[in-house]
C-alpha cells in the first residue's frame, strides 16, 4: 500500500475508535429525570478509574470534573492554572471570559462560604471553590469544585444548589 492509503486507514480506524469510546463513557440518569445529571455511583466509578489508570503531573493544566478533584486529592490544591477572582480582577477581568486577560487560566481558589449549609461544618474546616470546564469559553457556567482543608472534595454541576460528594468521608 502507498502511504496515503495507509494513513487514510490510519485516520479512518482512529475516529472509529475515538467515536465508539464517546459513548462509553456517558453518565446514567438521576431517578429525577435530568438528562445531564450524573449519580453518584457512576462519579465514583469514574473517579476510581481516573485514580488507578491516570498520573496527572504537578505543573499539568487540568480544568475537568474528574482531573481537577483527583489533582486535589493527591496535592492537596488547584491545579497552578488556577487563579483568584481577585487576580483575575488585577488583571482587568470584570467577568465572561478569562482568556482575554489570562489566556489558558480559570478562576478557582476562592473561600467558599458555604452560608447555605449544605455542606459539613467542623470546627477548623473552610471550603475553597474553583470552576470547572472553563478553559477558553465565555462564561463561568455553574460547575465548580469545592474542596476543604481536610479533605473533602465535591461537585455542584447546578451553581451551589446540591452537591455530589467525590473524595472523603463526612
Amino acid at each position: 500500500m502507498d502511504m496515503k492509503r495507509k494513513l487514510w486507514f490510519l485516520t479512518v480506524f482512529l475516529l472509529i475508535f475515538l467515536l465508539a469510546g464517546c459513548g462509553a463513557g456517558k453518565a446514567k440518569e438521576s431517578s429525577a429525570g435530568s438528562e445531564d445529571s450524573i449519580t453518584g455511583e457512576s462519579l465514583q466509578e469514574t473517579l476510581e478509574d481516573k485514580s488507578e489508570n491516570e498520573e496527572l503531573h504537578r505543573d499539568g493544566t487540568y480544568t475537568s470534573m474528574e482531573d481537577v478533584a483527583l489533582y486535589i486529592h493527591l496535592y492537596g490544591r488547584l491545579p497552578s492554572n488556577f487563579i483568584t477572582k481577585k487576580e483575575a480582577e488585577d488583571l482587568g477581568w470584570t467577568g465572561g471570559s478569562l482568556e482575554p486577560y489570562a489566556p489558558g487560566m480559570c478562576i478557582g481558589g476562592s473561600r467558599f462560604g458555604n452560608y447555605e449549609g449544605l455542606l459539613p461544618e467542623k470546627d477548623g474546616r473552610f471550603y475553597t471553590e474553583c470552576d470547572i470546564d472553563t478553559l477558553g469559553v465565555g462564561k463561568r457556567g455553574a460547575k465548580r469544585i469545592v474542596f476543604s482543608n481536610d479533605g473533602l472534595i465535591y461537585y455542584t454541576q447546578d451553581h451551589y444548589q446540591s452537591f455530589e460528594l467525590l473524595y472523603g468521608e463526612e
